[in-house]
Order: structure tokens, then C-alpha cells, then sequence
């Protein structure tokens, strides 16, 4: 008996369907939830999702969020989800670039534009990294020239 997921973005539903099993980046430390799984609610640190069905494994970044856990379903709720196969490299680079800039032009005077930028930075290299780490030998030679 599969469990249910949801993955859900402030923007779009980005993943919905049946697991075998989901691992989540708990900010306590990595997590798999399986049917019939205990209730739970918890925080989440960027990081990468994994949905598992039938041998199959969907990969999605995510940039924190909450987990609501309940014996036949998961509900992550996130500011920003993307499946690991949709990842636009060249935007991520350019998002990465045009942030690591900003900070070295010096902090800007507001504190919530400097944590913006610094989420952005945090964000394009979560996506990189996981581009570089899950998509298949052929999408990963596409990723290294564009470096």
C-alpha cells in the first residue's frame, strides 16, 4: 500500500502521486517517511526530496518549508520546489552569479534585501548541486560546459 504525496510550492502544485517511500531534509537531519507512517509535523532546510515508487525516484529541490506526515499521506508545503530534470541550468548559474555579485558589491543598508540575496544564493547552488549529483551522465556533460 503506497503512501500519497504532495510537494506544493507558494506558486504551483510541483508533485502529487503515490510513494513507496519519501526522504525528506529534515532540519533535524534526513528522514524517510513510509506508509502507515507515524503523524508528524516538521520543519525542512533546503535541500532535495526524493520520491520512490515501484524502483522509480523522482528528485525535487526544495527551499525549506513544513512536512505534514499522516499514516496515508505527505504534504510538503515549500517557498520553492522544482524537479531536479526541470532545472534550467543556465538560469541557475546566472541567478548564482548575479547574487555572489550583489554581495561582494558590500551588504546592502536593508537586512531583509541582504537575506533575500542571500537566499537566492543559497537556492541557485542547492539547484547546481542537485543537477550535478541526480541527472543522468548525458544532462550532467550539458551542465559542466556550461560552467
Amino acid at each position: 500500500m503506497p503512501i500519497y504525496c504532495e510537494i506544493v510550492s507558494q506558486d504551483r502544485m510541483v508533485f502529487e502521486g503515490d510513494a513507496d517511500i519519501v526522504i525528506l531534509p529534515g532540519t533535524e537531519g534526513e528522514m524517510g517517511v513510509l506508509p502507515n507512517h507515524a503523524p508528524l509535523l516538521s520543519t525542512l532546510k533546503y535541500g532535495v526530496v526524493k520520491v520512490r515508487q515501484q524502483g522509480k525516484e523522482e528528485v525535487f529541490t526544495v527551499a525549506g518549508g513544513i512536512v505534514d506526515v499522516q499514516p496515508d499521506r505527505v504534504v510538503i508545503l515549500t517557498d520553492a520546489a522544482e524537479n531536479v530534470e526541470e532545472i534550467n541550468v543556465a538560469r541557475a548559474e546566472a541567478a548564482k552569479r548575479r547574487a555572489e555579485e550583489m554581495l561582494q558589491a558590500g551588504p546592502p543598508p536593508d537586512t531583509d534585501e541582504y537575506l533575500a540575496i542571500e537566499a537566492a544564493l543559497r537556492r541557485s547552488k542547492l539547484r547546481l548541486d542537485a543537477v550535478k549529483k541526480y541527472r543522468g551522465p548525458v544532462r550532467q556533460s550539458y551542465y559542466q560546459r556550461e560552467e
